[in-house]
């Protein structure tokens, strides 16, 4: 659909026909400038046309959407500034940001850690996850417990992860449609250890790689680490555009593409299964190495549980596919278990670049493991189903406290991705934070800086009743009476 796609193209250039392609057709439909410039400015925000990309010339923009070259002219001049272009002369005008919105850091996402000086533990909603399910955990730990002693007279190092427990992630794989062998599976501490350590041994600093916009904030950390250079495809709430998704990558030939297919985090957005035929098919023909993030794929509310993406592919052809995954979500994020999926030759090479840094995972903590993926299928049930009720009181609450904000109840995951209306969310994030809301803002989720300041993560991974208390204090602080300051200063503008 031509509102949910994003354009980078190999020389950062935009062409006239394809950012008419973006506009809404009410502002194709009635050109006025201050409709234009709005529009774009937008788009810029919601991440649909990157940042440092190249805007076309003025009469040709013009032609494109069928209005004066006046009208293009004045819609630039306000975006100028506005502080949302940059024109240099001979060279074009360029998207951009105003000045002083950076990437905000990692305490955006973690929550207060304690309560503050009048005893008040506040909210916290920056976490998508739930606490360990009621009376599992124990029985998992007292499952594991006779076993302990057997392997405490061992050295303890099991790089590759307990044999047992590699045998029942293969199995789980296998079941769900991917056969997979234990030596295709090596055990991590969590997904965010597994992608760190594909990231180490497949790219190099300056490598292009390639993620979805927005995407899950920890994994953007980990690549701006590596020192990557990082292209996008848009998400947006009609999901993928597919067609944009296939020319970026054969463009840019990237050497990895991540993406979250399932459940997408932050949008909820679920890949269909056509388009996921088509990811496998142009990733294994520009030869990128396809990271699929199934944290959160057993997380469906609406629909049945996907089967791997790696499992659609003709046989022969996921070998260029890497699959994550673990517990977090699932079960408890304390318990610090995930896994690779991958080709055994694979699988030996990361073990290796695990060993250089971390030569053997937690020994109870798989133990533990163990029981809880052997029971997963009986106890996930009840757990969707409090999901499913945390969601309809956040949507509830929502509705409420914040009419005028609006979202997609998406069909699984754990969180919504809402529309505050204006690029606001920083502010308001902080504003709520003094309050004792801790809220997931969504410069967090984006590729390029201070993009998607529009929108907020709200987790539906609390109880009811703090789910309403977490949203009353933010309505609060949105609507207290003092302006909040917009993260991009929008002009006034006058007819």
């Amino acid at each position: 659909m031509a509102n949910g796609r994003v354009v980078q193209t190999a020389d950062r250039t935009m062409g006239s026909r394809q950012l008419a392609a973006l506009l809404p057709a009410d502002v194709l439909a009635r050109p006025g400038y201050r409709a234009l410039a709005d529009a774009v400015r937008t788009l810029i925000l919601d991440g649909r046309v990157a940042l440092h990309v190249r805007l076309p010339a003025e009469r040709e923009l013009a032609e494109a959407v069928g209005a004066s070259r006046a009208t293009v002219t004045g819609a630039y001049d306000l975006l100028r500034e506005s502080g949302y272009v940059r024109s240099r002369r001979g060279s074009g005008t360029w998207t951009e940001l105003p000045d002083g919105h950076r990437p905000v850091g990692a305490h955006a996402l973690l929550g207060a850690g304690g309560h503050s000086a009048d005893g008040d533990p506040g909210v916290d909603l920056a976490i998508a996850a739930m606490g360990a399910p009621e009376g599992s955990l124990a029985d998992a730990l007292a499952r594991a417990a006779p076993r302990l002693p057997g392997l405490a007279r061992t050295p303890g190092y099991h790089p590759f992860g307990l044999p047992d427990l590699r045998s029942v992630v293969a199995d789980r794989f296998t079941r769900r449609g991917l056969p997979t062998r234990p030596e295709q599976i090596l055990v991590t501490a969590g997904a965010q250890q597994a992608f760190t350590l594909v990231v180490s041994l497949l790219c190099r600093p300056g490598d292009r790689v390639v993620t979805e916009n927005p995407t899950y904030a920890n994994a953007l950390d980990a690549l701006r680490h590596a020192r990557l250079r990082t292209g996008s495809i848009a998400v947006s709430d009609a999901g993928w555009d597919m067609g944009i998704a296939e020319s970026t990558l054969r463009q840019t030939v990237p050497r990895l593409a991540y993406v979250i297919p399932d459940f997408h985090n932050p949008t909820g957005a679920l890949m269909p299964p056509e388009q996921r035929l088509r990811l496998l098919a142009t990733t294994r023909a520009t030869g990128t190495w396809l990271v699929v993030d199934e944290t959160i794929a057993d997380i469906a509310l609406d629909v049945p549980a996907p089967a791997p993406l790696a499992s659609l592919a003709p046989r022969g052809g996921a070998d260029h596919v890497i699959t994550i995954g673990s517990l977090s979500k699932t079960h408890w994020g304390g318990l610090r278990v995930g896994w690779i999926r991958a080709g055994a030759k694979m699988i030996t090479e990361l073990t290796a670049v695990r060993v250089s840094a971390d030569m053997t995972g937690s020994v109870l903590d798989q133990l533990v493991a163990l029981p809880l993926l052997d029971g997963m299928d009986r106890e996930l049930p009840a757990r969707l189903t409090q999901l499913r009720i945390q969601r309809e009181a956040l949507v509830q609450s929502l509705r409420r406290h914040t009419p005028e904000w609006s979202w997609q109840v998406p069909p699984g995951g754990l969180s919504l991705w809402v529309d505050l209306g204006e690029p606001v969310s920083s502010a308001l994030a902080e504003r709520a934070a003094a309050a004792g809301v801790h809220i997931g803002r969504g410069a967090r989720f984006g590729v390029d800086p201070g993009t998607f300041e529009h929108r907020l993560r709200i987790p539906y991974t609390l109880p009811a009743d703090r789910l309403d208390e977490g949203i009353r204090r933010l309505a609060s602080a949105f609507h207290d009476g003092v302006p909040l300051a917009s993260a991009v200063e929008r002009p006034h503008w006058v007819a």
